[in-house]
């Protein structure tokens, strides 16, 4: 498909994504809800959109400061956008810009998220630890890497 991706630099842009957001899981299960999505999208993180004739499908926030240089802080699709390949596309947008940066993108991914575990195994990303009970108890996080070939 042919996904639209640009930068997110409105207010309303990034309220789009944080209610997308609230309404998904993993930030349902973990008690996330519409304030603290939105609030953990302030910058300094890059937040992009993906958009299929005008509709939002879903968005992508990017940490791209700090020891981990390139981390992928949240990726989510529109509810009528599963399945579609929006997070494939955002995650391909991400990957072209930052691997010019540097030769490893993060990502955290919940254990009970089994869908997202398999798509970021599918696109080569490999686990490099575990978080136990990292923001909720019983649920830990998988630290992912996926590192640029040379």
């Amino acid at each position: 498909m042919g996904f639209e991706i640009t930068r997110v630099r409105t207010a309303a842009g990034l309220r789009a994504c944080a209610r997308c957001m609230a309404a998904s899981d993993p930030w349902l299960r973990l008690g996330r809800g519409y304030a603290a999505c939105l609030k953990s999208l302030a910058a300094p993180r890059e937040v992009y959109a993906a958009r299929l004739d005008g509709a939002f499908a879903g968005c992508i926030a990017v940490q791209p400061y700090g020891v981990l240089n390139c981390y992928v802080q949240t990726v989510c699709a529109a509810p009528e956008f599963r399945g579609r390949g929006v997070g494939t596309a955002l995650l391909a947008f991400v990957e072209k810009r930052f691997f010019a940066k540097g030769p490893n993108i993060f990502i955290c991914v919940s254990s009970f998220n089994k869908g997202a575990q398999r798509l970021y195994r599918r696109l080569g990303y490999e686990r490099a630890g575990t978080l136990k009970d990292f923001i909720v108890k019983g649920s830990d996080e998988y630290l992912l890497r996926k590192t640029r070939r040379q």
